[in-house]
């Protein structure tokens, strides 16, 4: 429940900034430049006091800094009524543990956002459910000139390793190349795909007779939905999500995790888009928008 409470308060907030970067700034207070600059320059000193007090000396050892920096550091800190003097030792106030958790937090996010270039390029028009939290030490796989099917090699292996298999994708989850009969990567897996409606007949167009003989068996179930963001994949012990070319259909990056906040939003997001989906041998159904 705990996990679950954390994850909602995320999402939520990534709604909240996408809502705050739209409204105008004017009546709200901003920091000045240098006093943004300033908090990340004492970033150090609020990480190591965000983990507990310390005392001078456990400064000094810390952070390899000299007697005259640590009083210049804390001195800042007393300044700003981010930390107090309890017992000889350093203690960050209320406001100091926001301070500090936000400088954490906002470094964290740069990093990962580094890291997620490529899958944000990817799918920046329609990444609005996406969180980067969950994802900030995942796996990043791109193409190589020594290794140019980097990403799809990288999903068909975690697919492999996988009983059952759930996703949504804009174009095949598995190029038809792929699954054929001498590597059968869908074969006695519990698959459930949520794919465009095209793409469905596509696949059909592609093996039909196996496609039919999949679904009669019970082994793969197909929905379809009239819009999609990204390719989602839900394996046994990891989720991943895949960006492609729009022009060519290839996959550009593929980013997976074993994180429990990860499987908790790929969880929900799959979800909510199979609420609004279609079964595929339903036709009276129509898909709904999210």
């Amino acid at each position: 429940m705990a996990n679950q409470h954390i994850l909602d308060e995320l999402i939520q907030h990534a709604f909240d900034l996408q809502q705050y970067s739209n409204t105008p700034t004017e009546g709200i207070d901003r920091l000045d430049t240098d006093d943004l600059v300033d908090v990340v320059r004492h970033r150090s000193i609020l990480e190591l006091l965000f983990d507990g007090p310390r005392d001078r000396r456990d400064i000094e050892d810390a952070l390899d800094i000299s007697r005259a920096t640590s009083h210049r550091f804390t001195r800042w800190l007393e300044e700003h009524e981010l930390a107090e003097r309890v017992g000889g030792q350093f203690v960050l106030t209320g406001k100091g543990e926001v301070v500090a958790e936000s400088v954490l937090r906002f470094e964290r996010d740069l990093v990962t956002a580094d890291r997620l270039s490529p899958l944000l390029d990817a799918i920046c028009e329609s990444h609005q459910e996406f969180v980067v939290e969950p994802f900030a030490g995942a796996t990043v796989t791109v193409p190589t000139p020594t290794d140019p099917y980097g990403p799809m090699s990288r999903f068909l292996s975690l697919l492999r390793d996988s009983e059952t298999f759930r996703g949504f994708n804009t174009t095949h989850m598995v190029p038809p190349s792929l699954a054929t009969v001498s590597d059968p990567v869908l074969d006695g897996r519990d698959v459930e795909l949520i794919y465009l409606p095209d793409v469905v007949e596509q696949l059909r167009a592609d093996d039909p007779s196996r496609l039919d003989a999949a679904l009669e068996a019970g082994s793969l179930t197909l929905r379809t939905r009239d819009a999609l963001p990204y390719g989602l994949a839900i394996f046994d012990d990891r989720v991943g999500i895949g960006g492609y070319d729009e022009e060519t259909g290839a996959m550009r990056v593929f980013v997976d995790t074993d994180t429990v906040l990860a499987r908790e939003w790929a969880e929900r997001v799959y979800d909510t888009y199979r609420r609004h989906s279609t079964p595929l041998d339903d036709s009276s159904l129509t898909a709904e928008s999210v």
